[in-house]
């Protein structure tokens, strides 16, 4: 873990964010670890905060209590926007050192987004769920992109970064409904199938457009979304059922591949 550890303008170590998302986002943290150093350094903030705002809701049965965790994010991220000082947190400060004012917006619109996982309602069709995918996986690639430098490039990483989002919530299906929790605005396999299609579809848009380089980095982490999609796709049935699955060997086959593509 020393190769992630970095000192920031503010003298804040990255290692406990890199710690945080090796323990809580093995994905993630693979493919930050696949990406030179220096990327390291911008990436594992923004996902150390997603992970924190994306668990924030399940830790506790009280509503309350996660709407609070939430707020506290957003006023983090408001300190972070305004420029002046930012509370002291292992993750808020260096996640300040990171992002501008539309990067906290961006990740703000997260944030808010995460407040169905408090709910936990049924989405009402298909546009609800593709409206919190694209904020909530979308938003974060976006965020990442442009603390990498990205200017350019928007489109594509919005349309790998909802087919990513999708994949992911998919993967998470079966755990969501032992959960009580109606993962799909349709469960028929027909709904799942043409779901999972139009994500491939979404996908191979989003890889045929030019990535900036300087960007492509946050992009690894879109890794899994294709064999997962495709797998959705022919066996629609899996996703409600037994549960997606890769082979360690062909999740890590899959990153090696996607690093060589980008």
């Amino acid at each position: 873990m020393e190769t992630c550890a970095r000192r920031g303008a503010g003298g804040v170590s990255i290692q406990a964010c890199a710690e945080l998302v090796q323990r809580g986002d093995p994905d993630r943290f693979l493919a930050a670890m696949a990406v030179p150093v220096a990327a390291r350094a911008v990436l594992f903030p923004i996902y150390a905060f997603n992970l924190e705002v994306a668990r924030a809701p399940w830790v506790t049965q009280e509503p309350m209590i996660a709407e609070m965790r939430l707020q506290w994010w957003r006023d983090a991220l408001e300190e972070i926007a305004q420029g002046g000082p930012v509370r002291r947190h292992e993750v808020a400060t260096p996640l300040a050192e990171v992002l501008d004012a539309e990067g906290a917006g961006l990740l703000d619109a997260l944030v808010e987004a995460r407040r169905w996982d408090i709910a936990r309602e049924p989405f009402a069709g298909v546009p609800a769920l593709e409206a919190y995918l694209e904020a909530t996986s979308g938003h974060l690639a976006w965020a990442a992109a442009r603390a990498l430098g990205a200017a350019e490039g928007e489109a594509a990483f919005r349309d790998m970064a909802y087919a990513a989002g999708l994949a992911n919530w998919l993967l998470a299906a079966p755990s969501l409904a032992a959960a009580g929790v109606a993962p799909l605005p349709e469960a028929a396999p027909e709904a799942i199938a043409d779901l999972a299609w139009n994500g491939l579809r979404r996908w191979r848009k989003g890889r045929g457009l030019k990535l900036p380089k300087r960007a492509r980095p946050a992009a690894l982490a879109f890794w899994r979304a294709p064999s997962l999609l495709r797998q959705a796709a022919k066996d629609p049935d899996r996703v409600l059922g037994a549960g997606l699955a890769q082979s360690e060997f062909a999740r890590r086959g899959g990153l090696l591949l996607h690093s060589f593509r980008l």
